[in-house]
């Protein structure tokens, strides 16, 4: 029933850029999301790999409690675990568990004391370095949102490494939308008990004069850090003891107008899911879910 319905919706809801912000070449992009196939997950070959500087245990296990995304170069830092592609140089996915308490910022934490920095513990040859992006004309934008891990310095750090760092347009994107949705999700992961926060880029096709579709992007620096054409974030909130909420978003990495509601991106997570080839919260009941995009499920159940 669950798959009938996500299905459904997933036709209906790529309808996300429709509106002020919409165009047919957008519109088409957004489609052949929906056709990209599910790429096989295997097992991890190694244990999950601790971060060599974190001081205390990872909350590893704590943010995982859904499941892994996908299981490629796990790397598991103070407040939060990604997935590295070493092709592209960018994570395939971030995951990270807000409560109230700890996105609150304790005095002594001051961001002017982080640095963007590589992940040592990643080889040379996969590593995005600061250099790729200097000059480029992208910022080197947060998956992770550094204000959501200020509880203490070492959590704030570790957002500054590259692993968690992609190429952004910066002015109409990265300072405007994509910072909207991270004050977003702040607003309602303080009024919720526990959110679960899995962001990526999207690398989406597009369709070209001669009619076919074509996956093309930019890459920028010696180590050819791709650029993606499209992020997307996911929002599972529990709003009271095991009643949960779900908000799924693709923006385009492009200047976005300010007047563009957040909403216009609202798609299912099954768009998603096939677009990045991941399985995002399959550990969670589907019963458990009782709002989708701000509309009940009542009806699904």
């Amino acid at each position: 029933m669950w798959k009938t319905i996500v299905s459904t919706s997933a036709v209906a809801g790529i309808s996300f850029l429709v509106g002020k912000y919409s165009n047919e070449q957008v519109i088409r992009n957004a489609q052949s999301a929906e056709n990209v196939e599910l790429k096989t997950i295997g097992k991890p070959q190694a244990p999950i790999k601790l971060d060599e500087n974190a001081m205390g245990p990872s909350r590893a296990s704590e943010i995982m409690k859904f499941g892994f995304p996908g299981f490629d170069h796990i790397r598991s830092y103070e407040d939060f675990v990604l997935s590295y592609d070493r092709r592209t140089r960018n994570a395939h996915w971030t995951l990270e568990h807000l409560v109230p308490e700890r996105l609150v910022r304790a005095k002594d934490v001051d961001r002017a004391k982080s640095e963007f920095r590589p992940d040592t513990s990643m080889h040379s040859f996969f590593r995005a370095e600061n250099e790729d992006f200097r000059g480029s004309g992208f910022d080197r934008g947060h998956l992770v949102a550094a204000a959501n891990h200020r509880k203490n310095q070492l959590a704030l750090d570790q957002t500054f490494f590259l692993t968690n760092i992609s190429p952004q347009v910066g002015k109409g994107f990265n300072r405007d939308k994509w910072n909207d949705l991270e004050i977003y999700t702040r607003k309602v992961a303080r009024k919720a008990l526990n959110t679960y926060v899995v962001t990526g880029p999207l690398f989406l096709p597009k369709t070209f004069e001669d009619g076919k579709n074509y996956v093309k992007y930019q890459v920028i620096g010696k180590n050819n850090v791709a650029v993606p054409t499209h992020y997307f974030k996911v929002l599972l909130l529990e709003t009271s003891p095991n009643n949960y909420e779900l908000e799924c978003f693709i923006l385009p990495n492009a200047v976005i107008p300010d007047s563009t509601e957040l909403s216009t991106f609202h798609v299912p997570l099954e768009a998603i899911e096939k677009a990045a080839g991941l399985l995002i919260f399959e550990k969670l009941p589907k019963g458990l879910i009782k709002k989708i995009n701000g509309k009940s499920t009542s009806k699904f159940w």
